[in-house]
């Protein structure tokens, strides 16, 4: 029962959480405003709403049809039955329960800012596919992970240290965002056959295949380009520019997804995804810490 909990909570997609607050944390320690308390309590703010809209996703992807037997992937534990839609449901607010505790330190520390974060961050979270109108059946899915898991992560990061989002902030979202975006295409690109077959309108339904992969692509050298554009322009820390080493790293990620239909394929590429985000993260929380 443990795995299947854990297979829910999609361990894949979790870099999407850490990713921006390693960095905004990184800007924070090059700072000197650096603290551990903090940085704790943001972690686990995020990691519980990652957590808690990979269940909900679950819970509503089924409901709605969308994770049948033809779905390519590892299985969806309420679609196959190996969970209950309430005890999923169940779950999904007890993560965003632990998610509002660890809110609770933020607001002490850094006011009501952080209140408003992540009232709007759990609205979203549970709307991409759950409620009347789900954003993620209207191709809508990848402008608020960019938003939310880039812009507002990685700044909101920053901000609850000392109350202030300075531009390198706002800057190195662009690189957080765009790959974490591209974690999101390759899910759905993985999945474009069975999702517009149950209604479920993603922007790779709506792109086509073709379109998809060019956009795939654009996410992924967009992150290396604008980091270093930025760093070339003094943007932001010049010691950031460690995370360029990883370009290499993407090459055959981006192939894959021009060249291969193949369900396995894309989900090795979705890992691979994500373990390029979190080590390109890694890397500019370092070079922020450096300055």
């Amino acid at each position: 029962m443990f795995r299947i909990w854990v297979d829910a909570a999609r361990p894949a997609t979790l870099p999407a959480a850490i990713v921006p607050v390693l960095v905004g944390s990184g800007l924070a320690a090059g700072d000197g405003v650096f603290r551990w308390g903090v940085f704790a309590a943001v972690l686990v703010a995020a990691l519980a709403i990652q957590i808690g809209a990979n269940f909900a996703n679950d819970a509503s992807d089924a409901k709605r049809g969308a994770d049948t037997e033809d779905r390519v992937g590892p299985d969806r534990a309420v679609a196959t039955g190996l969970v209950t839609s309430r005890a999923m449901w169940v779950a999904t607010w007890i993560a965003v329960f632990v998610g509002a505790l660890a809110a609770v330190y933020l607001i002490a520390v850094a006011g009501w800012i952080v209140a408003v974060i992540g009232v709007i961050s759990t609205v979203a979270m549970l709307g991409y596919v759950g409620g009347p109108r789900p954003y993620g059946y209207r191709g809508l899915g990848e402008v608020f992970v960019f938003l939310f898991f880039g812009v507002v992560a990685t700044v909101g990061t920053r901000y609850v240290y000392d109350n202030t989002a300075p531009l390198d902030a706002w800057f190195l979202s662009i690189p957080v965002g765009l790959p974490v975006t591209a974690i999101l295409v390759a899910n759905n690109i993985r999945d474009i056959e069975t999702d517009a077959a149950a209604g479920k309108r993603t922007l790779a339904v709506i792109l086509g295949r073709d379109r998809t992969r060019t956009l795939f692509a654009t996410l992924i050298w967009g992150a290396f380009a604008s980091l270093f554009v930025l760093v070339i322009a003094g943007l932001v820390p010049l010691a950031t520019g460690i995370a360029l080493f990883w370009a290499p790293w993407a090459a055959p990620l981006v192939r894959t997804v021009a060249t291969e239909t193949d369900g396995a394929k894309l989900i090795g590429v979705l890992k691979g995804v994500g373990r390029l985000h979190l080590l390109m993260g890694i890397s500019m929380a370092v070079g922020a810490t450096l300055g």
